[in-house]
Formats: C-alpha cells, structure tokens, sequence
C-alpha cells in the first residue's frame, strides 16, 4: 500500500474517533445540566421558601391595648313561662327577641368570628373583619341547637358553644350527635367544665374531673382538640390560669369583668344578653361595652 494513503487513513481514523468522543462530551455534559434543572424543579426547594416568618406572641400590655371585639353570651333561648323569676329572665331571651338580635347584627354589617381568628389577632395582630362579632353560648340547652344553629344558618353566622359535659344526651340539653353536627358545620365547641363547679373553689382533685376529662369526651366527639374555656358563673382567679396553660387552653372567657394585666387572653372579657334586652338596646351596650 502507498505509504501516503496509509497515513491519510490513519488520520482520517484519528479524526472520526475525535468527532465521535467530543459528540459524548457533549451529549454527557446536556444531560447533566437537564438532570439538574429537574432537581432544582422538582425536588430542590426554591430560597424563599426555606425562609419562614417567625411569629413573636405579643405582650400583654399590647394585647390589652388592640381594639376589643365584641362577645356576646347567650345561655337559654325560649319564651318565658309564668314560672319564669326576673333573675332567671336575666339569661332566657325569648324566641323573637333572639332572632331580631340576629337580623340587626347582619344588616349592620357585623361578621362573627371565630376563637382562632380572636387569638391570632390578639397575639399576633392578624386581621379581623371590618365589623367583627363573636356569638358564644354557654351550658348546651337544646334550644341553642334547634333555635340559635338554624337562626344563625340564615345569615352564614358561626357560633362557639362552651359545654357542660354532665348534661349530654339529658332531657332539654344537646347529644353529642347534635354537637358533633354542629363542629362538623364549622361551629366551635368549647369547654364550660363537667357540672358548672366554680374554678375559685377548686382543689388538686377537681382539675381532673371537671377540665380533663370533659375536655377529652369533646375531642372524642368531634376529633379536634379542644384549645378555649369558658369559667363557670364568669367567675375566675389567677391561680386558675397556669393549671389552664398547662392543660393547652390558648384563651379563657369570663364576663364583662377587667382582664388580668398579666393574663389578657385567659379573661377575654364577654357580655351576657338578657332577655329584656331589645334588638336595638344590645347593639347600644355592645358596641358601648367594648371600646
């Protein structure tokens, strides 16, 4: 063979052999970067993500200091009987009367709030509504089902129902049927003890009767936790607050009583409607009751 012709063919072998080996560099070296952006797609978080906001709890002094949300506290709703004592018509509003009560608050402009929504706002400073009212009812009367859960209904209010767990499944009060409806519906169940016993008598023995163990019958029903108390009569102490916090109660609710200086959101202040009260004379205390 030409010995001319056997050099070309050894260059020509040498430059098919380059070709070929920087085509796989280059086919190595696109699949690598593809491989990388479906990782960084895919799995790899994007920066800000990784980059939470931590919330800071208010103190108390500030949470003393934000704008009271209005909370209004009904026990029992039916008309009065002649039986009926002027004591005991201070927390049965009649049938009419509630539901006038429910009407002005809609065609005011008031929205209801829920517990979640007041503590976030208390210690966190999140929003509320432009005109934010809370309806909260104490001891689980029937009537609180058949009369305030429809009335409410109408105007796509949500109510929060503190439960004394020793009259379950009684004549007059609510099942735990009808309770669970009512969390299945997005209404709040809270705890109002076993059998109404005041918190300022309590001893070591009573915590487990009349806070853990009806605190537990409620989880069982709905299955969510139970995070918000209301005392017995409105009637509260400061030694009462820790055994709550420990017990993971975010809030407490009295009555229209000052708030503890150092403990704002374990005596979130209410005002209990009585059943004299016109329509127009709850808005004028209300909205006086919590500048």
């Amino acid at each position: 063979m030409n010995p001319y012709a056997n050099h070309r063919l050894k260059l020509f072998a040498i430059l098919i052999f380059l070709l070929f080996f920087f085509a796989q560099c280059r086919n190595a070296a696109k699949n690598q970067a593809e491989a990388q952006e479906i990782v960084a797609d895919t799995v790899l978080p994007r920066k800000d993500t990784l980059i939470q906001k931590s919330r800071i709890m208010a103190d108390a002094q500030t949470i003393i200091a934000r704008k009271q949300v209005p909370i209004l506290c009904y026990h029992q709703l039916r008309d009065w009987k002649p039986t009926d004592s002027k004591r005991a018509k201070d927390y049965i509003v009649p049938v009419n009367a509630f539901k006038a009560q429910m009407k002005i608050l809609a065609d005011s402009g008031y929205q209801t709030i829920l517990p979640d929504q007041l503590y976030n706002y208390l210690a966190y400073g999140e929003a509320l509504p432009e005109k934010p009212v809370m309806l909260t009812f104490d001891d689980n009367d029937l009537d609180q089902y058949t009369l305030a859960y429809p009335e409410m209904k109408k105007y796509g209010f949500k109510g929060v129902f503190f439960i004394m767990t020793v009259s379950l499944d009684k004549p007059r009060y609510m099942s735990k049927d009808q309770l669970k409806e009512l969390s299945e519906q997005g209404h709040v169940l809270g705890s109002h003890t076993w059998d109404h016993k005041n918190v300022k008598k309590y001893d070591a023995a009573d915590w487990p009767i009349q806070v853990d163990k009806p605190a537990k019958l409620l989880e069982s029903i709905t299955g969510k936790p139970v995070e918000y108390f209301a005392y017995p009569f409105g009637l509260w102490n400061p030694e009462a607050i820790p055994l709550l916090k420990e017990r993971g109660f975010k809030a407490a609710f009295q009555l229209s009583a000052k708030r503890d200086e150092k403990d704002p959101l374990h005596t979130i202040r209410r005002i209990i409607v009585p059943g004299e009260w016109s329509a127009e004379t709850m808005m004028k205390v209300m909205r006086r009751s919590f500048p």
